[in-house]
């Protein structure tokens, strides 16, 4: 993962059905699962700064919280009064809270998501503002209420970026092709090990958006050795799909703690993949961690078998220079089914020396305690397999020589209010074109409409219903998972 939420207001019975219903242990209380939290720097020690530093600062927050006064007056004053005379919950659409984009020229914002990033970010040149910020903030300090400059975002939101476990859809579908459970684990691990660099699209680290509470993203993908099916899955969750595609649906189903709920599934092999993430991030002096709770599943319908998956953390380094990401951590991979499991070691760069994206692996056969195969490499790039029961090591996998496949989002102007690149189309514009000022505006409105948004529900008594993920303890499921559908086909067949 990446540098997910240090942002703004920051901030993964078997048979039959084979529904996926596995908790996962937190540190703290149990979500609540709207809370909005106020988003302005709190006031801190730390150390202190030179006259004209301070004063370049206070000036930016102040520009800050103008602009967060003059959203939020917008949109009191366009707020529609129900027929009790109390304002009505505002609307997610920021296009009239300030000068849009396009209409002076026209700007294609579906290819503004599509282009590269610019890489060449340079925290030293806002030295005083990353240095206030630092100011603000202890070691171990949880950044839920610490706001980040507008400047290192990336182009796109969370919920876009865990799309990019997908990458690489052929591996993923392989492990439903394998007839043993050997060699199914064997695939689930060659796909995981692949899923992560493409969420890195430059060497420079950027943050996405914060996904908002309700937010939702939809994509698929196109595979071009599979056979044409034009049946489209309209209880599927992308339902303009066909059942020959692989398709992803994320949805931010809590803000407080931030929690991203994503599912992806391809009918006609069977295979599907739920998961929830729970990012947790802190300060750790001249580095930023984020701790990634949660679980992903792969369910193999067909074979009735879940391999359950855990992630790594994220951390971003140097961030008084140019930040960059590293991941950290171990992970498991283990199918309760068959006994098949796998441990995966993320290795952090030494500080003096080593490389960087180092990862190595081990797959366990059932009740055994010597793995049958062992991996290493970097994530980023080579990993070889080294078959202890074959003396024979091989390349696992090489992401740098597979192709990744371009996922497939529909436009714009198509999508419903709260899907991702919608919300966030005014932002992405404005640091595409550098214009910082119009791009923090286009955050604050998003931001103080969920903020109000949030209010009314208090003030109503009301809470936020999820579109498609249930709470199950504390986990979150996709409503109509394929093995759920699959198995209530198979009982209306033979009525």
């Amino acid at each position: 993962m990446s540098l997910r939420n240090v942002e703004g207001k920051c901030a993964a019975p078997v048979g039959a059905s084979c529904v996926a219903t596995r908790g996962f242990s937190v540190e703290t209380s149990s979500p609540t699962y709207e809370n909005a939290a106020d988003t302005l720097p709190s006031k801190g020690g730390g150390a202190s700064l030179d006259a004209s530093a301070k004063s370049s600062i206070v000036d930016r927050q102040d520009d800050y919280q103008n602009a967060l006064t003059a959203v939020s007056e917008s949109l009191n004053a366009g707020s529609p009064t129900s027929a009790t005379g109390s304002a009505a919950a505002p609307r997610l659409s920021i296009d009239k809270t300030f000068q849009k984009y396009g209409e002076d020229d026209a700007i294609d914002y579906d290819a503004l998501y599509e282009e590269e990033e610019d890489s060449t970010i340079s925290m030293e040149a806002h030295g005083s503002m990353i240095s206030h910020l630092i100011s603000q903030v202890k070691i171990g300090m949880d950044l839920t209420k610490v706001v980040l400059p507008t400047f290192i975002l990336e182009r796109r939101s969370l919920l876009e970026m865990y799309a990019d476990y997908f990458a690489h859809p052929d591996l993923f579908l392989r492990i439903a092709e394998m007839e043993t459970p050997r060699e199914r684990i064997v695939e689930t691990c060659r796909w995981y090990l692949s899923a992560y660099h493409a969420g890195r699209k430059s060497a420079v680290a950027k943050k996405p958006y914060n996904p908002i509470l309700g937010e939702v993203f939809q994509c698929y993908w196109d595979l071009p050795d599979e056979t044409p099916d034009e049946n489209v899955v309209n209880d599927g969750p992308v339902p303009w799909c066909h059942r020959n595609q692989l398709t992803f649906l994320a949805e931010q189903v809590s803000h407080h703690p931030p929690i991203s709920a994503f599912y992806a599934e391809h009918v006609n092999k069977k295979i599907t993949f739920s998961a929830h993430v729970w990012t947790k991030s802190k300060f750790l002096g001249l580095s930023i961690g984020v701790h990634n709770i949660g679980e992903g599943i792969v369910t193999l319908v067909e074979h009735s078998e879940e391999y359950i998956v855990t992630f790594p953390n994220g951390y971003g380094r140097s961030i008084l220079t140019v930040p960059w990401i590293e991941l950290g951590g171990t992970v498991e991979i283990r199918c309760p089914q068959t006994g098949y499991h796998a441990t995966i070691e993320f290795l952090t760069k030494p500080f003096y020396g080593g490389k960087r994206n180092k990862v190595t692996a081990e797959i366990y056969a059932p009740n055994e305690k010597k793995p049958f195969v062992s991996i290493a490499g970097e994530w980023s790039g080579l990993m070889e397999a080294k078959w202890h029961d074959k003396n024979k090591t091989e390349v696992f996998v090489d992401v740098n020589r597979i192709p990744i496949f371009k996922k497939q989002v529909r436009p714009i102007v198509e999508q419903e209010e709260y899907e991702s690149r919608r919300v966030w189309k005014e932002v992405t514009a404005g640091l595409k074109f550098n214009d910082i000022e119009k791009a923090t505006n286009a955050k604050c409105a998003v931001e103080q409409i969920q903020r109000d948004q949030a209010k009314n529900r208090k003030e109503n008594e009301t809470q936020w219903e999820h579109k498609y993920f249930r709470p199950v303890g504390e986990n979150w499921i996709y409503t109509k998972p394929l093995s759920q559908r699959v198995y209530q086909q198979g009982k209306e067949s033979k009525r």
